[in-house]
């Protein structure tokens, strides 16, 4: 079984954040493989449902904490505990200010980089946890990253945020059997997007 956990802000006020694309891709997942409705436990909102992969279909639970992005990994590590899994079973998936926009990457284990959700997902389940990095920009000065990461989207991005999520989607089962290298490349492979600085989306909001 498999813990997909998306980082986002709850309630309609943070909907459409660059925060809450976690959220998003997480929801385009649910959404592409038929899981069942939406129930709390947790301390977060839950689906559960199958993605058909080679070799028969892999069981996941869909995660998005309600508990708000700094504290996240408390639900997170309820679930893990709940299961009995591993971090090597969950994939978190949240916005990279590191990557330009629409890029995507995977990777397993290091450290937080600043980022207050993946730390407290490290603090209660330890750094060993699959992530996935969707490519929001950088404002271009650091004092201007919270800003940046609690507004919303603008209508130029909705094209290539529609892109990226359903790319995720589409490529879960990769995911889903463990292959992270491939389906990084499929989710690439089906969203194209510039290797642009990644604080170029500072300069198209100005």
């Amino acid at each position: 079984m498999l813990i997909l956990s998306g980082q986002g802000n709850p309630g309609a006020r943070y909907a459409g954040n660059r925060h809450n694309i976690g959220f998003m891709a997480v929801d385009a997942i649910a959404r592409r493989w038929r899981f069942g409705p939406e129930r709390s436990k947790f301390g977060a909102l839950i689906r559960e449902g199958e993605i058909d992969a080679e070799g028969g279909p892999v069981r996941a639970l869909i995660l998005k904490p309600q508990t708000f992005y700094n504290e996240s990994g408390r639900s997170v590590g309820e679930a893990l505990k709940f299961y009995k899994l591993t971090p090597a079973d969950l994939v978190l998936f949240y916005d990279e200010i590191d990557l330009a926009p629409g890029r995507f990457r995977m990777k397993t284990g290091g450290g937080a980089a600043g980022n207050n959700g993946v730390r407290s997902v490290t603090a209660h389940v330890g750094p060993d946890f699959r992530r996935a990095r969707l490519g929001v920009g950088h404002p271009g000065q650091s004092e201007l990253v919270q800003g940046h990461v609690l507004s919303d989207f603008h209508k130029v991005d909705q094209n290539w945020v529609a892109d990226l999520i359903g790319a995720v989607a589409d490529a879960a089962p990769l995911l889903a059997v463990g292959e992270d290298e491939k389906f990084q490349t499929e989710v690439m492979r089906l969203a194209p997007a510039d290797k642009a600085d990644t604080r170029q989306s500072r300069n198209r909001e100005t």
